[in-house]
């Protein structure tokens, strides 16, 4: 069975370069993926954040659909608690019309940021966490199914309006979105890289037992995982390139969100005992090693949770290492393809 393949770039900030660098490596990856058969790129949102520069998916999705001519782009996910429901559906009907049937809008209810920054972006972010529902409701009318009659705002209409809009997807780590959509009858994705799976297979199979189809949309529930996996010609340098994803790990888990060390940075750190067995336990689940073994239990994941697609987050230091391990899954998941045919 081919297993659909996408990409979810957080735009990670490397050790010794810059934030714009980090997004200028986004888009060079982004043209080469449209190339390698990968079905979506995905963009994250995060805001002050010194590890991830992606604070505006909308902007990236403009400058790669406008660049790239077969893969879909859309955003993994767009925290709509920030924004007004309207001005969303608005953004991405403008996308829908620069590439239309391309386009994809993931939206999540996390804050992508800390407190203080989620009161920045809006300050009433307490009250609008518990409106995702609602807002996922208004997304949906605004880009084309209509607002109900009563609503306040059902005569307003989010232009440009045209043949074809956006696919939605709701983006989650927990059971609340599995739920939320598994109920409005959308594809779901399970961030199973901020887990280390935790929660994956019964998150997803809330979603499927809930499921309720959509008039319009889908018939049958569509799941995602979106998971960290890292390749190289050799196991061997595939796990030497993941001390940087090692040692970054060790400092969220700190609650400190640092540009991603480079692999001589974390084979200089002083490990304690306690962080030596951490890494030993993150080693012991990490999708890390050579492509075949990387997509063989890609492909094995994705079954054991009947997932339809998985995308692949790869963090890397080195940007050619990362253009390469993303290059190298593609082709070992065709030639796994060409062999059971």
């Amino acid at each position: 069975m081919t297993l659909a393949l996408s990409i979810l770039d957080q735009s990670s900030v490397a050790s010794g370069r810059t934030p714009a660098e980090a997004i200028r490596e986004t888009l060079e990856l982004a043209k080469l993926a449209d190339g390698w058969g990968y079905r979506r790129y995905w963009l994250a949102e995060h805001h002050n954040s010194r590890s991830h520069a992606g604070t505006a998916p909308e902007i990236l999705i403009s400058a790669i659909a406008a660049t790239t001519r077969r893969i879909r782009v859309g955003s993994a996910g767009v925290m709509l608690p920030h924004y007004s429901a309207l001005k969303v559906a608005e953004q991405f009907r403008v996308l829908e019309a620069i590439a239309p049937g391309r386009i994809d809008l993931g939206v999540g209810r996390a804050p992508g940021s800390d407190g203080r920054t989620a009161f920045a972006l809006n300050p009433h972010a307490r009250e609008a966490a518990d409106r995702f529902p609602q807002q996922v409701q208004e997304v949906l009318g605004w880009l084309g199914e209509g607002l109900p009659a009563n609503h306040p705002f059902a005569s307003i209409s989010a232009q440009p309006e045209g043949p074809t809009g956006p696919e939605v997807w709701i983006l989650g780590s927990s059971d609340f979105g599995a739920q939320l959509a598994a109920y409005f009858g959308l594809p779901y994705c399970f961030a199973h890289f901020i887990t280390d799976g935790q929660g994956s297979a019964e998150a997803l199979a809330l979603y499927r037992d809930g499921f309720r189809p959509r008039p319009g949309g889908l018939a049958a529930p569509r799941a995602a995982l979106a998971v960290f996996a890292l390749t190289a010609p050799t196991e061997a340098e595939a796990w030497r390139l993941f001390r940087s994803r090692e040692l970054w790990r060790l400092s969220r888990d700190r609650g400190i969100y640092p540009p991603l060390p480079s692999v001589a940075e974390a084979e200089a750190y002083p490990y304690t005992p306690a962080e030596l067995a951490r890494i030993a336990a993150m080693r012991a689940t990490a999708l890390v090693g050579a492509p075949e073994q990387v997509v063989a239990r890609l492909r094995a994941l994705a079954a054991a949770e009947g997932a339809d697609e998985v995308a692949v987050l790869t963090p890397c230091h080195d940007a050619a290492a990362r253009q390469a391990s993303y290059r190298l899954v593609a082709e070992a998941n065709a030639a796994s393809v060409a062999v059971a045919a």
